[in-house]
């Protein structure tokens, strides 16, 4: 088993929507690579193509075209920022995956890496694999936990940008989004909530580019008159993803445009 597939496997145990394999990245046959994503050409039309039919089937009206990019960038960046959080987290290992390296099958929800380096501390007992480097702490490897996300989404984020007519700033707070949102869920699923908000607090405090904001967790609102309360800790997202463009009636719980008792009714609602 390669140094993140023991992550991967726990991964998929806990969320088994998205299933992560080791090996070389493929194309076709409902399969896309990261790679041609990143070019901007004819690969990401038709991803973003596919979030317009599956709206415009499901909701009955098609979403205008920079707000089915945004909805088709989240759609593959959440999963893959847990290729990089998820080794960290449980493992406290980082692996380096550009774009070239990872390809993704939507409908399944099952994705591939080609791990080649990858950072850990100096005891893992991995230090001394091929393609390991170790760095002497706990803050270094966060340094390179966000470095490796960034190397990875950077062209992806260019190539979206224009269709989604967001500038940078906007596009890596929307990157701060997708790596907080994504470890905290599936840390939730596997009972390990409280230790998850404490470490993307330390991994993203708000000042570290290029991402644009901090992971911004607070405790979770209290609704009714006894004060019971909805969740454990929550955080408002720092981009909407406009999906209330297409179902004004379903805005997100983590929308930044709700106010305060909106957040707490929806909260109460899901609870």
């Amino acid at each position: 088993m390669s140094v993140t597939g023991t992550a991967y496997a726990r991964l998929a145990a806990a969320f088994p929507g998205l299933r992560v394999t080791e090996g070389a990245p493929r194309s076709g046959g409902g399969w896309v690579g990261a790679a041609e994503l990143a070019t901007g050409g004819a690969a990401l039309d038709a991803f973003a193509a596919q979030d317009t039919a599956d709206l415009t089937r499901e909701y009955g009206r098609a979403p205008r075209p920079h707000v089915a990019a945004a909805l088709a960038l989240h759609r593959y960046a959440w999963p893959a920022c847990l290729l990089f959080t998820v080794p960290w987290f449980l493992h406290r290992r980082v692996p380096r995956l550009p774009v070239a390296d990872v390809s993704f099958h939507r409908a399944s929800g099952a994705m591939t890496v080609r791990t080649g380096t990858f950072a850990c501390l100096p005891d893992d007992p991995a230090a001394g694999l091929p393609g390991a480097w170790t760095v002497p702490s706990e803050a270094a490897l966060r340094d390179e936990l966000r470095a490796a996300v960034a190397e990875h989404l950077a062209p992806l984020l260019d190539a979206f940008g224009p269709r989604m007519r967001r500038g940078p700033r906007a596009l890596w707070a929307m990157a701060t989004d997708e790596v907080t949102e994504g470890l905290h869920y599936v840390a939730g699923l596997m009972g390990q909530e409280e230790r998850a908000v404490a470490e993307l607090t330390e991994l993203l405090p708000g000042d570290t580019a290029p991402y644009a904001g901090g992971a911004g967790f607070r405790a979770a609102p209290y609704a009714g008159n006894r004060g019971a309360p909805v969740g454990g800790c929550a955080r408002d997202r720092l981009t909407c993803c406009l999906f209330y463009t297409v179902s004004p009636e379903q805005e997100c719980v983590s929308c930044p445009r709700a106010t305060a008792s909106d957040r707490i009714g929806r909260r109460a609602t899901a609870a």
